[in-house]
């Protein structure tokens, strides 16, 4: 995959860990391996206009998604991903932007009682999601959108418990 990260905040993000998730989330959701994605970080009023002009809402948000290419993930049941990843038929295509406010995202971590990068990973996920198409206007597409988020999160952390031995 390849993962752009642009850090236009003050704030340290921990870039190559956020495209590390990143990577990981679309490996298991088994977009094409060149695909791209695109992170923009920006500060509270960058966040605060770009909702207002494109949700219609005022004040920062957590994180934004503006999906490119019609990508769909490889989740249907009975479906691994790297079966599809490896497919020749499909193209890499461009994934989309997902822009995240860690301002936003450092309070509701301290609301949630978790890390700060916990949260940027969660957000980072669910910007994915929305990438592909998943949402939580209705309380079924919540279930099935959270429960997938939920799902990827404890792989991501099995994973990097793993890998540091």
């Amino acid at each position: 995959m390849s993962v752009e990260i642009t850090n236009e905040s003050s704030i340290p993000v921990g870039e190559i860990r956020l495209a590390a998730i990143a990577d990981f989330m679309l490996g298991q959701l088994g977009i094409h391996p060149q695909a791209e994605l695109s992170i923009l970080i920006v500060d509270v009023p960058h966040m605060a206009a770009l909702n207002e002009r494109w949700m219609g809402e005022e004040g920062a948000t957590d994180v934004l998604a503006f999906p490119m290419d019609e990508l769909s993930p490889a989740t249907r049941p009975g479906v691994a991903p790297a079966d599809i990843a490896d497919d020749e038929d499909e193209e890499p295509g461009i994934v989309g932007d997902i822009v995240l406010c860690p301002a936003v995202a450092i309070s509701q971590a301290a609301a949630a009682g978790h890390t700060f990068e916990d949260e940027l990973h969660m957000l980072t996920t669910h910007g994915i999601l929305h990438l592909l198409g998943y949402d939580h206007m209705e309380p079924e597409e919540e279930r099935e959108m959270f429960g997938l988020q939920g799902q990827l999160l404890k792989k991501w952390r099995a994973e990097t418990e793993r890998a540091r031995g």
